[in-house]
């Protein structure tokens, strides 16, 4: 048995009966029931995920998972495949969007190589897991192989598993990789599933011209893999992306060592969905921080059945949004922990 099969068949269902025991707890704090809104919701969400009356919070981990694509040929990004590993080196030394905001957030930002096509030589604090330099060109083959994708998604399970070890209570998932809006729009289409029209965006300010040809090669890589896409892990292979596996097996390792994963944007949430397919449990452990502006972000929340924590206008990626949710979900957390009740306050009750 395998690493991954063991882990599908671990994970456990969060604890549904604390439900009712954290929502009647936190109407008997010092506010009117249901005052605090999504915050109580987040709360007792938290509560199941841990399986805790009392929740702890503790370290906070974003993993940003770094890798190439092959499609980046057909020219469907504005920038260069050169740039990955550029941002994985600006990330590293505390330059980056995610690094300033997980710094203020108070989580430590885990850059992880798991399919760069460059060496990366001498980058200091790199978790180096990678599998292959770049996926191939989906449009023409596949990304990478069954075998390659298993040990993207084991990359991402041990990292999880490790990472609770460690005492981290809060998971983050980010990425960067050129390209990786195609690929990501290809899963949203093959597993929501959904027209390539409406899920592929601008990913990184890309013109109408560019955008219709992201459509036609997205369309062109369905047609190519059509025989692979009804399995999340032979479509993962097909048209899916490194960063994309290792965030789906962060995700699964997660759910299995009962730690809460705060989701970032449109290519973490392909993760997310790829996780899902592979274990419909796993939903149940997902914080999704915010709506990404990339429009198909928008129609996978939709059909997907999910409600993100902020919509701030984002397109950035790299553990950001992550970074922003994280002490909104702690607030919640808080506020369910420390509040005082009417009773402990010596306050009298009001209300029907």
């Amino acid at each position: 048995m395998s690493r991954l099969s063991d882990v599908l068949r671990g994970i456990p269902s969060v604890n549904r009966a604390l439900e009712e025991k954290a929502s009647d707890h936190l109407d008997r704090l010092t506010k009117p029931p249901g005052s605090l809104g999504r915050l109580e919701d987040i709360a007792v969400q938290y509560c199941c995920i841990t399986g805790a009356v009392s929740p702890l919070l503790g370290k906070k981990a974003i993993f940003t998972f770094a890798g190439d694509h092959g499609v980046a040929e057909e020219r469907v990004s504005a920038y260069p495949k050169e740039v990955t590993p550029q941002m994985v080196r600006n990330m590293l030394a505390g330059g980056a969007a995610v690094s300033v905001l997980a710094a203020h957030a108070g989580a430590e930002v885990r850059v992880v190589d798991i399919g760069v096509d460059d060496p990366l030589e001498g980058a200091v604090g790199l978790v180096r897991r990678k599998v292959r330099s770049g996926t191939g060109n989906i449009a023409k083959e596949p990304a990478m192989t069954a075998g390659e994708a298993r040990q993207a998604l084991e990359a991402g399970i041990d990292l999880a598993c490790g990472a609770a070890a460690d005492g981290v209570k809060l998971i983050g998932t980010g990425e960067i990789g050129i390209a990786n809006t195609t690929p990501s729009a290809a899963l949203f289409a093959a597993l929501l599933p959904c027209s390539p029209g409406e899920i592929a965006g601008r990913g990184t300010g890309i013109d109408d011209e560019a955008l219709t040809k992201k459509v036609a090669v997205i369309e062109r890589a369905l047609s190519l893999h059509s025989d692979n896409l009804s399995d999340p892990v032979e479509a993962l292979a097909a048209i899916g992306g490194l960063e994309i596996a290792g965030i789906a097996g962060l995700i699964l390792g997660a759910a299995f060592c009962r730690v809460p994963v705060v989701v970032d944007g449109f290519i973490s949430s392909a993760g997310a969905l790829v996780a899902c397919r592979m274990c419909e449990r796993v939903k149940n452990y997902l914080f999704f921080s915010h709506c990404s502006e990339e429009r198909g972000h928008r129609v996978f929340f939709e059909q997907f059945g999910a409600d993100p924590i902020l919509d701030l206008r984002l397109s950035l990626g790299e553990g950001t949004g992550a970074a922003l949710a994280m002490p909104i979900i702690e607030s919640a957390v808080k506020i369910y922990n420390e509040m005082a009740t009417f009773d402990s306050a010596g306050v009298s009750e009001g209300g029907p």
